[in-house]
């Protein structure tokens, strides 16, 4: 097993389809199963692999979630950098995403809510009363057409000629 290259082509083929069986991603992978199976395993508890996650298209469930982008701009203090106000607004359940970005803005976060009511008082009584956030600028999603590398559109199937003679 060529360690690195391996890896990255077993974590590769994972986060593309994380339900592949250990079979398949030795012969994607051209590792033995044993070593798949190993790999992965040191993977998992070492932290690498966090997580195996589904896309869902809730849209299709009848499920009415409203998602924002939200932007913060941070006062930074003597105690406090980015990583200790990440973590703190990572911990409230709306958050399902957080980065610190280039630009106007420090933070943006991706957050759910079942209503735009929902995610303005989320917004107004959880994010706004930190003490370090200065601004906040919050963008509705309005559809969403890929997330996570997964196209949530239906793809049309190819429409077969008619043959007349």
């Amino acid at each position: 097993m060529n360690e690195i290259r391996d890896i990255r082509d077993i974590l590769e083929i994972v986060e593309n389809d994380p339900k592949k069986d250990m079979q398949e991603i030795a012969l994607l992978s051209g590792c033995s199963e044993e070593e798949v199976y190993s790999c992965i395993k040191e993977l998992e508890e070492s932290g690498i692999i966090r997580k195996y996650k589904a896309v869902i298209d809730w849209d299709k469930v009848g499920e009415e979630y409203i998602y924002a982008i939200i932007e913060l701009k941070i006062n930074l203090d003597d105690r406090a950098g980015y990583d200790n106000i990440a973590k703190r607004i990572a911990s409230f359940n709306e958050v399902r995403s957080i980065r610190l970005i280039s630009g106007d803005h420090d933070l943006s976060l991706t957050v759910r809510g079942h209503s735009m009511k929902d995610v303005a008082f989320f917004v107004a009584e959880k994010i706004a009363t930190l003490d370090q956030v200065h601004n906040t600028m919050t963008h509705f999603v309005l559809k969403t057409y890929k997330e996570d590398g997964v196209a949530l559109f239906d793809m049309e199937k190819p429409k077969r000629l008619v043959i007349s003679p």
